[in-house]
């Protein structure tokens, strides 16, 4: 069967969804729908299947739009944009509009050539934004937007009791995992799309900030902050990721901190930083990164600029009270880091 010109089986559509699910029984798994041009969707169906998930089908980006606007039943939308250009922009706007206005929970994957244009558009509280996802990152958003329910939606009016909602959720974690093995055990030549080198701060690309428009911060600085340098705050960085040559990286993984001496360093220098750049700078996955500025941005310890010229970047700046209680600990601590 075709559905706008993709190919769907009845397990995608709802139909025989599954062996224990009597023929013509209301299929009550929330329904998702793929929007990429990816040869590797084979792997999001089994994670979105294991997840417990409908799949209602999977749509190419030029069609998405089309299908959006005609699309019923959806309660998730996966979409993969790998590349930059105007359609993809177009798409997230849409996207995040229809997020809005259904509560609906949305996960994007991006690259680092088009996270800062996802970024950009990110408007429900709702949408996860990954970038070079694992198969577990993605398995474990597609499993948080299959727990979402909207508020006061009839799923949750008709919710079982706490024991059995805990047995079901235990039972999708049991699916993921072996699905998520069965993915690692596949010979090499279905090497999953979602692979990501050791570190996302071993990419070739040099971390650079953007030139500020005018001075970052208040007018008014005290001598302490005066005296501080953007090489000490830099040197900082440095003897930190030395330390990644001697012992395993991961065992000292601080990207909250690694982020705020970046982000402070470029304060000092009057720069402005993209969310890939600060991704670079975080030396961890990306998709842990962009976790990290979430969490710092609802926190209050970074700020949202919009780039004034560029609608579809958004730079990360620190907060003015992150950035005296940083420069305060910088002088309080000196004595020792001068050691």
């Amino acid at each position: 069967m075709e559905i706008f010109g993709v190919g769907l089986d009845h397990d995608e559509i709802g139909f025989g969804a599954s062996l224990d699910q009597p023929f013509g029984a209301r299929d009550e798994r929330p329904g998702l729908l793929i929007l990429a041009d990816d040869i590797y969707l084979d792997d999001a169906a089994m994670l979105s299947q294991a997840a417990g998930l409908r799949l209602l089908g999977t749509v190419p980006l030029d069609q998405a739009s089309t299908r959006l606007d005609v699309q019923i039943g959806c309660d998730i939308i996966l979409c993969f944009c790998p590349t930059p250009d105007p359609m993809i922009e177009r798409l997230l706007v849409q996207i995040e509009t229809l997020a809005l206005q259904n509560d609906m929970p949305v996960i994007l994957v991006a690259d680092l050539g088009t996270v800062d244009l996802a970024y950009a558009c990110l408007r429900s509280e709702r949408t996860q934004l990954l970038c070079r996802p694992g198969h577990t990152d993605l398995a474990a958003a597609l499993l948080a937007a299959a727990r979402q329910r909207p508020s006061g939606s009839l799923h949750e009016a008709n919710r079982d009791n706490e024991g059995l909602r805990l047995q079901q959720l235990s039972d999708e974690v049991s699916r993921l995992a072996r699905t998520l093995e069965a993915l690692t055990l596949r010979p090499r030549h279905a090497t999953p799309s979602f692979d990501l080198g050791p570190r996302i701060s071993d990419e070739p690309s040099d971390y650079i900030g953007m030139p500020a428009l005018e001075p970052i911060g208040s007018a008014d600085k005290s001598a302490d902050a005066a005296a501080l340098e953007a090489a000490q705050v830099r040197d900082l960085l440095r003897a930190r990721r030395l330390r990644d040559d001697f012992l395993p990286a991961d065992l000292f993984a601080d990207p909250a901190w690694d982020m705020l001496l970046d982000l402070l360093a470029a304060r000092l220098e009057h720069e402005r930083v993209s969310v890939s750049s600060l991704c670079i700078a975080s030396a961890v996955p990306p998709t842990t990164a962009l976790r990290w500025i979430r969490t710092l941005t609802e926190m209050g310890f970074v700020d949202r600029q919009a780039d004034p010229h560029d609608g579809r970047r958004v730079f990360i700046a620190l907060a003015d009270h992150t950035a005296e209680a940083l420069t305060r600990w910088f002088t309080a601590s000196r004595r020792f880091l001068c050691a």
